[in-house]
């Protein structure tokens, strides 16, 4: 249900999006649908859902049988069109997301095009190939759109909607009183549902117990169905994040000695970084931390302003999140003793329980 602020004080937003998507639900605005599939990977509120670890998530489970090509929109990036990613691109010609992914699965074809049905008419006109047998891209099997659910030109094969749990839509408002950028009625449209950033996860000993994992998804499935008016058509799943070992920055340079200091600190510039620190305090000491703007594109003051913040705490370790440092590598005034001791922590989501996971992929293509 949509908060009464929207209804009211946002009343002109609230019926442009109406009208809009009743022209696209009636036909009288035209979708355009392709011969291959199209998973989109999106949401229905500003940031803090995963919507790139999860596409990551579909690229790994994915990729071993399908040619897999990426297409962003690459925001604040300073290129225009449509742009295949290199893995020498810095992220002002592509977006710190599209890089992130193609660094880390360089044989992909990820590409960058502000018009989705544009994008995905030239990645269909590549010339056909092995995965990753050519710079410039191979005609994909599967496209995978990293954010475009409310890209209604476009009609996917496949609409995935991420609700971060601790950020459910109902009862939220819309921007920029709330932090819904649609309407939360229009999750009707998604054939799955995965709550993200999910605290169902039991673990043993480290590991997790896949059996009361199971229960505990269970319990809360009946719950999401209803505050989310799903229907039965719609699937619902629960993701939950994997924090891998801490990477330097830059590698070169890098101390590893630091990583394994008693305290840190720690700066980012994403939308919601409670579980970047949560994962920290339970490892470090956390003396202090920074949070910049999601997206931030580190100015030559905010540099300084990191290099002056750190020599406060000169032994504990720095940390940022992998899409902070793909922003990082491009700037530049960094105290040395700033780069030998700075690390990004990489995460990986997964549907859970493992049996889940597998019925979430078969029924995608």
């Amino acid at each position: 249900m949509l908060g009464i602020l929207s209804k009211t004080v946002l009343f002109p937003y609230y019926m442009a999006l109406k009208v809009r998507h009743f022209l696209y639900d009636k036909n009288i605005k035209k979708s355009t649908s392709w011969p291959v599939p199209v998973i989109c990977v999106g949401n229905i509120t500003v940031g803090g859902t995963g919507k790139t670890p999860h596409t990551e998530m579909l690229i790994r489970l994915l990729g071993e049988k399908y040619n897999i090509a990426v297409l962003s929109r690459g925001y604040k990036r300073e290129s225009k069109g449509f742009r295949i990613a290199r893995i020498t691109d810095s992220f002002r010609e592509v977006g710190d997301e599209p890089l992130q992914i193609k660094q880390k699965f360089p044989n992909l074809t990820v590409a960058v095009c502000k018009s989705r049905r544009e994008g995905i008419e030239k990645l269909l006109a590549l010339p056909e190939g092995k995965k990753g047998g050519l710079e410039d891209g191979t005609r994909p099997q599967v496209i995978i759109l990293d954010d475009g659910f409310q890209h209604r030109k476009v009609k996917p094969s496949h609409s995935i909607v991420l609700v971060n749990y601790n950020k459910p839509i109902f009862g939220d408002n819309l921007l920029p009183i709330g932090s819904l950028r649609d309407l939360p009625g229009q999750i009707k449209r998604a054939n799955s549902v995965v709550i993200s950033k999910s605290p169902v996860a039991i673990y043993l000993d480290g590991i997790m117990d896949q059996e009361r994992t199971a229960e505990a998804v269970k319990q809360e499935e009946a719950m999401w169905r209803k505050n989310l008016a799903l229907s039965d058509a719609q699937r619902l799943y629960f993701s939950v994040i994997k924090y891998g070992e801490p990477l330097p920055v830059f590698h070169d340079k890098a101390d590893s000695r630091y990583i394994y200091s008693k305290s840190a600190i720690f700066f980012t510039g994403i939308a919601n970084d409670l579980e970047f620190r949560n994962n920290l305090v339970a490892k470090y000491k956390v003396l202090d931390s920074i949070k910049f703007a999601d997206h931030k594109n580190f100015s030559k003051s905010d540099i300084k302003h990191i290099n002056t913040w750190a020599k406060k705490n000169p032994t504990a370790a720095i940390f940022t999140t992998e899409k902070d440092s793909k922003r990082l590598l491009s700037s530049k005034g960094l105290d040395e003793n700033v780069i030998s001791r700075l690390f990004y922590i990489p995460i990986e989501v997964t549907i859970v329980p493992q049996l889940k996971e597998q019925e979430f992929i078969e029924g995608l293509i």
